[in-house]
């Protein structure tokens, strides 16, 4: 829908039934919370059926409630602070299985994240990164492990690699000081997203380099400066970012670019277990018994 759901709320109020009135005032007063509720949830908050809540959406001109709660996360995952993300935490999964409701809910990215990819734009990422002169990845706060395992793993594949560490703005820039045309710029960013990634691929792009990302979907603001996105779900439980979707997806990057550079990442890992053995980097106890 292209109103804001909130303005639909409030203006479609006086021709509501009790019920759905009822729903639209704890939407208008907790939508923060809503948006990680499910139909049955919602209902029970409210003291009405599941089915009554089910039709609220389609009155709202929703094919089901599962889209308002979409278009509800939308809006509000990136204003979220992080003791608002632990309240939405504790109000949804009070007395709920945690581990089971987070394993589920990562299964359920994961699956979305693979149903949704496009093929294309993933192939053209594999490409552009075999065909670059230098790679840097930008990828800062809770992203970090994400930019440091593909790091690790491109250093090892390609001679030019530059991960930009979580520093200030000016010391940012200054590690990116010599981004020229015929580099790739990896920027990967999350809910909330990271002012200083936004800022590191606008620079990039403005520098002629091909700029790519990985992020949450089409209204990331890191989309606006690149030429290629690859998104991955990351809704948010709790104050944790769930970082599973983008990591498959850095894996499956890995791979991809690892397997069509074959020849030459068998020469460096040969030489590599040479040096990891001379210099005992791996325990080899177990080897021996």
């Amino acid at each position: 829908m292209e109103r804001d759901i909130l303005t639909s709320i409030k203006d479609g109020r006086p021709g509501f039934s009790k019920g759905q009135k009822a729903i639209a005032d704890y939407i208008l007063r907790n939508y923060d919370k809503v948006a990680f509720m499910t139909a049955s949830r919602l209902g029970e908050k409210v003291g009405v059926s599941e089915s009554t809540v089910v039709r609220f959406a389609s009155e709202l001109g929703y094919e089901g409630y599962p889209e308002m709660r979409q278009t509800l996360q939308e809006m509000i995952k990136h204003r979220l602070t992080s003791v608002q993300r632990i309240e939405v935490a504790r109000d949804t999964m009070s007395g709920s299985d945690i581990l089971s409701t987070v394993f589920h809910a990562d299964i359920h990215k994961l699956r979305s994240t693979l149903e949704n990819i496009n093929r294309e734009d993933f192939d053209k990422a594999v490409s552009a990164i075999l065909a670059a002169k230098r790679i840097y990845i930008v990828a800062l706060r809770s992203s970090s492990a994400l930019g440091s395992l593909m790091g690790y793993y491109f250093n090892l594949i390609f001679d030019d690699v530059k991960q930009i560490l979580s520093v200030s703005t000016s010391e940012m820039f200054e590690q990116m000081m010599r981004v020229a045309p015929g580099d790739v710029v990896i920027g990967i960013s999350f809910p909330r997203y990271s002012t200083q990634t936004i800022r590191a691929l606008r620079y990039s792009r403005d520098m002629g380099a091909k700029v790519l990302c990985i992020t949450d979907g089409e209204m990331s603001p890191l989309t606006k400066y690149v030429d290629i996105a690859l998104f991955a779900k990351s809704d948010m439980l709790s104050f944790v970012d769930s970082l599973v979707a983008p990591l498959s997806l850095i894996n499956a990057l890995i791979v991809s670019v690892g397997t069509l550079h074959s020849e030459d990442i068998s020469k460096t890992f040969e030489k590599l277990e040479h040096i990891w053995d001379e210099y005992s980097v791996y325990d080899k106890t177990e080897e021996q018994h």
